[in-house]
């Protein structure tokens, strides 16, 4: 059995041609899924607008969009080819003159309402095509054709509309759970009841304090009180709430129903429950807002389902800008070259502190990190520190100042006994006295390193310069020079008979 081979590009659910059962016949235009605008408000999203009026849910989206706007926008370019970046960094300038940052705040209503259009306006820069302006449209002046396609109502097509396609028209859709929704459902849908009941309670909590603060006035008249009669004295009630003072007939009562409840309303609950559920639509949580600490790790865990929510709100926004006007203008200027790709700096910022921890760590175990990770993660305003210089030969007892007469004698010594040594030019013959040389140092290091060992015994015992300096007077006497004086004659004296017997022998 052989596998059918696929057509490219064939889309078979489509909701072109009234196919789509969910939706039936509608006319030119696409209607919204949303329930609530089909049952309450006629396909319209002005009812909404006035759930967006609503303090607490101002506040709280206000919020989440100002957390978006807070992350620093990056481009980024798509390929490593000197192209892509070119490509990269010149939308990067075109997005600071559109302001990238306002163009963001105002796209994310789309988060709220469910969808959200912006007309770009083109401009000839030099010999490219850059970006005069991003503007974004109020919504309501558009509707979705029956292939999904956007369509700008106007006074003559009311009904249709004209189409808003690219590279004019940029827009997106969210918060549906299929792709059949080109409106997509905002959080407005969720924040609709929430905000009805608030409302509703909060004026049942206004009278119920009026009922406290100023009691419903009662009259009281007779059964067989003329329709003037009562009239008047329900004047008279009206009254009450307005004047200092009241006449009225005699033989009629008037009485004051005072509010019969005891102990506090539930109303205040109900509101804060209220803007609880709002707080948890828009935030995804209530700590945000109430400043209620958690516990268990709930404060973390909040923490994380906020970032969540800025992150999801910056990837949508960005990434369908990469996928719209960013490959538009790509394609345009700088054909052949990768798609930049702009987006947000979500993550917060590394610990540090706990970073070098680690990586101390790492060290005592044997690695050691390599310069490009110390670039990224610690910055470029760090080099290597130099390691110590290696420590010197430690002299032999001849090298000291102190024996600087000694080897000038011994020098000199040698250099008469040995004058052809000494001469310039040509190969030097071996020395005869370095044997004699070598001998006196073994005979010098002992007496040299005693001393040594002397001073820094002493300088381990004293606390400053000053007590060095009189220690080392004390020590003068004890240093004695005898056997150094003893090592010296031998020296001088095998230096003599060795030039004699040189003497002798080149004589012979």
């Amino acid at each position: 059995m052989t596998t059918p081979h696929p057509e490219i590009g064939r889309e078979i659910a489509t909701t072109a041609d009234g196919i789509d059962i969910t939706r039936g016949y509608t006319g030119p235009l696409l209607l919204p899924f949303d329930s609530v605008l089909r049952n309450r408000g006629g396909y319209d999203l002005q009812i909404y607008e006035q759930v967006l009026s609503d303090p607490e849910v101002k506040t709280t989206f206000g919020s989440r969009q100002d957390s978006v706007v807070a992350c620093e926008w990056q481009v980024e370019p798509g390929g490593e080819k000197r192209i892509d970046r070119q490509a990269a960094e010149y939308l990067k300038e075109q997005l600071h003159n559109v302001g990238w940052d306002n163009v963001t705040r105002k796209m994310l209503f789309g988060v709220f309402y469910g969808y959200a259009p912006a007309e770009i306006l083109y401009k000839v820069d030099g010999s490219r095509i850059g970006l005069q302006a991003i503007k974004v449209r109020n919504r309501r002046r558009f509707r979705f054709g029956k292939e999904g396609d956007l369509r700008l109502l106007t006074q003559s097509q009311m009904t249709e509309g004209v189409p808003a396609t690219a590279p004019y028209f940029w827009n997106y859709c969210c918060g549906a759970d299929h792709d059949d929704e080109p409106y997509g459902l905002g959080l407005a849908h969720w924040l609709y009841w929430p905000v009805l009941f608030k409302r509703n309670g909060l004026k049942f909590w206004l009278i119920f304090l009026e009922k406290f603060g100023m009691p419903t006035a009662v009259g009281k008249y007779e059964a067989d009180a003329t329709d003037a009669e009562r009239r008047k004295l329900l004047q008279a009630t009206r009254a009450i709430q307005t004047d200092s003072g009241i006449i009225m007939p005699k033989g009629m009562e008037l009485t004051l129903l005072e509010a019969g409840r005891s102990g506090t309303a539930d109303y205040k609950a109900m509101q804060d429950y209220m803007d609880a559920t709002i707080q948890k639509v828009v935030l995804g949580q209530t700590a945000s807002t109430q400043g209620t600490p958690g516990k268990l790790g709930n404060d973390q865990l909040q923490r994380e389902v906020r970032a969540d929510i800025i992150k999801a709100d910056a990837d949508m926004v960005c990434e369908s800008f990469t996928n719209g006007p960013a490959r538009w203008l790509t394609e345009w200027n700088f054909p052949g070259a990768a798609i930049p790709r702009v987006f947000r700096v979500t993550e917060e910022p590394a610990d540090l502190d706990a970073m070098a921890s680690r990586d101390e760590k790492l060290l005592r175990l044997g690695y050691r990190p390599r310069s490009v990770y110390i670039d990224q993660t610690y910055g470029p305003n760090y080099e290597p520190v130099q390691p110590p210089a290696e420590p010197a030969t430690p002299p032999t007892a001849l090298d000291g100042p102190q024996f600087a007469d000694a080897r000038h004698t011994v020098f000199n010594l040698l250099r008469r006994h040995y004058p052809a040594s000494f001469a310039d030019g040509g190969r030097a013959p071996p020395d005869p006295s370095a044997p004699l040389a070598s001998q006196l140092d073994r005979r010098l290091t002992p007496v040299g390193s005693g001393w040594v060992e002397q001073v820094r015994g002493l300088v381990d015992e004293v606390d400053s310069l000053e007590a060095l300096r009189d220690r080392l007077f004390e020590l003068h006497p004890d240093m004695g020079l005898d056997d150094y004086a003893a090592a010296m004659a031998d020296a001088l004296t095998a230096a003599t008979l060795a030039g004699r017997f040189d003497v002798q022998g080149s004589g012979t």
